[in-house]
């Protein structure tokens, strides 16, 4: 009784949501485990998505490996755990729809490129797919909403996550044979994630798109040496992608005309992050609320069988 509430309580934080997508995560990795052909039809495999235009979507929730799914599943509990509540469920599903489909076609036009410019074929067959893309996206909403939060163990500021995994995955992957089956999903969920976070996402709160924080600039995922040099071409890319104008000023606002758009300043970014924050805490409390009445629980039942 006591290992059953246990486990219970354990599960109990994590979001009802969270846990389905869970279920279509081992449920891809088992389908293509009794039926490896399914990967042909499901995994993104560059060569065929013209006809199957479907693997855009379906990739991202397929995992190949046994450590695949088990790193995305618990990377989506937990951090789930955190964006969800403070998104809402609509806008988190949204996320990750988004933030995979623009993974995948990312990825699909950097094989069809490479194969140009290289001619290797392997780059056309090799079949792509998993949740990383997401999970990258996932570290960029912390980074967003709980930028200083400090993870205990490591006393890392959340802010520097994003970056860190990119730097290790970068590293690694020169030591690993294919690289390719992961290190672009996790470089390009993370740019379309910030994407669509800086420029494209509702705020109900002022019903303007976007985080123009300065905060949140694509330099901020680098160290403060190198943004001045980083800041000018970023500006570039911005301008391209979404055609609004930012200005250097104290707070980088977009502009519409002449007129700064309303609720577009630090401000508001500030607030987001401490309901962000006060969200957080609130969620461990009671977690260990939780934790609490079933040690209480378990010291009954144990008092009660002697």
């Amino acid at each position: 009784m006591t290992s059953l509430s246990g486990g219970t309580s354990s599960l109990a934080g994590f979001t009802k949501l969270c846990k389905g997508i869970a279920v279509v995560l081992v449920g891809g990795h088992i389908v293509v485990q009794i039926l490896p052909a399914a990967v042909n039809y499901l995994a993104l495999i560059p060569a065929r998505t013209i006809p199957f235009a479907w693997n855009l979507i379906t990739a991202g929730y397929i995992e190949q490996t046994i450590y695949g799914v088990v790193i995305s599943t618990i990377g989506l509990l937990f951090m789930g755990k955190i964006l969800e509540p403070i998104w809402g469920a609509r806008e988190f599903v949204k996320f990750i729809f988004i933030v995979n489909f623009l993974t995948s076609l990312c990825v699909f036009v950097t094989a069809i490129a490479l194969y140009y410019i290289r001619m290797e074929e392997n780059y056309l067959y090799m079949p792509l797919s998993g949740f990383y893309g997401v999970l990258s996206g996932f570290l960029v909403g912390i980074k967003q909403i709980l930028p200083d939060h400090e993870l205990p163990l490591l006393r890392i500021k959340a802010k520097w996550l994003p970056s860190i995994i990119l730097l290790l995955s970068v590293a690694v992957s020169f030591f690993i044979p294919e690289p390719a089956a992961y290190l672009p999903m996790l470089v390009f969920g993370t740019y379309t994630s910030w994407i669509y976070l800086r420029f494209l996402q509702r705020r109900p709160e002022t019903k303007f798109m976007g985080d123009p924080s300065d905060d949140f600039s694509f330099s901020s995922f680098f160290p403060e040496l190198l943004r001045p040099i980083i800041d000018p071409f970023a500006a570039i890319f911005a301008r391209l992608f979404c055609g609004k104008r930012q200005t250097s000023s104290a707070a980088q606002d977009y502009e519409l005309g002449d007129n700064p758009l309303p609720g577009s300043d630090p401000i508001e970014a500030s607030r987001r992050r401490e309901r962000g924050a006060r969200a957080l805490e609130e969620r461990l409390a009671a977690e260990r609320l939780a934790a609490a009445q079933t040690a209480q629980e378990s010291g009954k039942d144990a008092t009660e069988s002697v």
